[in-house]
């Protein structure tokens, strides 16, 4: 009979890690096995991302050792770790988007012939890596022309390319379709097969449970519970990561709407993807929710409403004025609030701290004369933090620093400071752990009770049925239909969201 250490392909031991007062992990023990999917969950800011980047070598452990294949391990930074078996599929993706996909499979390993790039070679490996996994990609096209689960998918296909032994999925699902889950989860059970150990960083509870064996919990820097997934459930698992347990996913949705405030009528857009003929009245203090598959057109039409996508035709009115505006700064100046959906690439200043990220959009409010008020800057970052319960150690700290969820929080605060009347939400909780998704959920249902009117765009059912009081379903670029939360169901939506495809 084989030792069961034989089982085991990737062991961390006592790892810890510190940035200056502040311990991020304390002592962590994991041990991943062979042909196994390890479910790793926490709330933002529990360790995770840390603990990665201490095994990628990204970061160095202050303690602890790392073994791969019983042998001891120490990564000099992520290109190391690729080529020694450990691959890492990062939720913000980092990819060269004006170049092809082939272009970017290869990036840093292209083969050569005399010296010369080898580009049959690797238009033939390119090829054959996507057919055995049954994925039809346009191989020579720019990266930047892909959806963002298009692209999501080429780097887990990257990834695997790499002949890994070790694959770290970080929220590989935050922008697919249900139909893309399903294939990357077939992805997975055949590189199970394979004899490859994966590590599933997740905040979906439905999904940890269908694809992982077993699931990891870490809160506040501490490894508190490991356990197959049949041994446990979704209760034990937000009380071990939250402390505490949360009796409902969602908030009441007791706000009341009044009249209609914001009217969009006969919206199309110039550019693909485009919106065709979108229709629909929104209620002061409502919550309006925006359903969809991925590339249906929800992202477009806020773009559109928000004036950074240009109109073919249509007109938006706002208690009754005409608001057709061709930017950013025009919405921003009547009123208009939006949260993208990648933060990294345009909701944030990565090279700034958190009072230049919360304070950027309304620099008017804090000067004292001419100038900037560094103290009303503060104060200002000081009463965000507070209000969203954001785990930093204070205003100074740089805004990378933060995890995913931390600095959704810190985007938040930004429109927040300037009270706005419509505040539209391109995916709001994506990638955030499920104490904070409900912290959010309170300050959207807060915001609408106050009078402020809210679209919530989401791909996740359950949050748009939980937090909504009617739901458009786009479909192909159309408004194919809109319900009333309470009175729907996910079937509906499924069968709207597919009525013009």
């Amino acid at each position: 009979m084989a030792d069961a250490k034989d089982d085991i392909v990737l062991s961390i031991r006592g790892m810890s890690k510190s940035f200056g007062r502040n311990r991020v992990l304390d002592h962590i023990n994991l041990d991943v096995k062979r042909g196994t999917v390890m479910g790793l969950m926490g709330e933002n800011g529990a360790g995770k991302s840390t603990m990665m980047k201490c095994l990628f070598g990204t970061y160095q452990k202050d303690e602890g050792k790392i073994y791969l294949n019983g042998k001891e391990i120490s990564f000099s930074g992520p290109k190391d770790a690729l080529e020694n078996g450990i691959a890492m599929v990062h939720q913000e993706l980092n990819q060269c988007l004006e170049r092809n996909v082939i272009d970017n499979l290869f990036l840093g390993r292209y083969p050569t012939t005399s010296g010369i790039v080898d580009e049959g070679s690797m238009k033939k490996k390119a090829s054959e890596l996507f057919r055995k996994l049954g994925m039809t990609v346009n191989l020579t096209q720019p990266m930047r022309n892909m959806s963002v689960s298009q692209r999501q998918m080429c780097e887990i296909a990257k990834a695997i390319s790499y002949n890994s032994q070790v694959i770290v999925l970080d929220e590989p699902t935050s922008s697919l379709t249900v139909q893309e889950v399903d294939k990357l989860f077939e992805m997975m059970r055949m590189l199970k097969e394979q004899g490859i150990a994966l590590i599933y960083i997740s905040h979906k509870m439905d999904e940890i449970f269908e694809i992982c064996d077993e699931i990891s919990v870490l809160r506040d820097g501490n490894l508190v519970m490991t356990k197959p997934s049949k041994e446990t459930n979704m209760n034990e698992l937000i009380a071990a990561m939250v402390g505490r347990s949360l009796e409902s996913r969602f908030p009441p949705v007791d706000n009341t709407p009044g009249e209609t405030i914001l009217s969009v009528q006969h919206l199309s857009t110039k550019y693909a993807p485009y919106l065709q003929d979108v229709s629909f009245d929104v209620k002061e203090g409502e919550i309006f929710g925006l359903y969809g598959l991925v590339g249906a057109g929800r992202t477009e039409l806020l773009e559109t409403i928000f004036g950074v996508r240009t109109r073919a035709a249509g007109r938006v009115y706002f208690k009754n004025r005409l608001m057709n505006f061709n930017s950013a700064k025009e919405a921003i100046e009547h009123g208009f609030a939006m949260i993208t959906e990648e933060r990294k690439a345009n909701g944030l200043f990565l090279k700034c701290d958190l009072t230049f990220n919360t304070t950027i959009a309304n620099l008017k409010q804090y000067k004292t004369g001419l100038a900037l008020s560094d103290p009303k800057m503060v104060k200002a970052t000081n009463k965000e933090i507070k209000i969203m319960h954001t785990k930093c150690m204070g205003p100074d700290d740089m805004i990378s620093s933060l995890s995913g969820g931390n600095q959704q929080k810190v985007i938040f605060g930004k429109w927040l400071e300037r009270e706005p009347q419509v505040f539209m939400m391109d995916e709001p909780t994506r990638g955030i752990d499920v104490g904070a998704k409900y912290e959010i959920y309170e300050l959207i249902i807060n915001m609408a009770k106050q009078g402020k009117t809210v679209i919530v765009v989401s791909s996740e059912m359950p949050e748009i049925l939980g937090i909504t009081n009617r739901i458009g379903v786009m479909s192909n670029g159309h408004l194919s239909g809109i319900v009333n939360t309470k009175e729907t169901n996910q079937e509906e939506l499924l069968r709207l969201s597919a009525k013009y495809l």
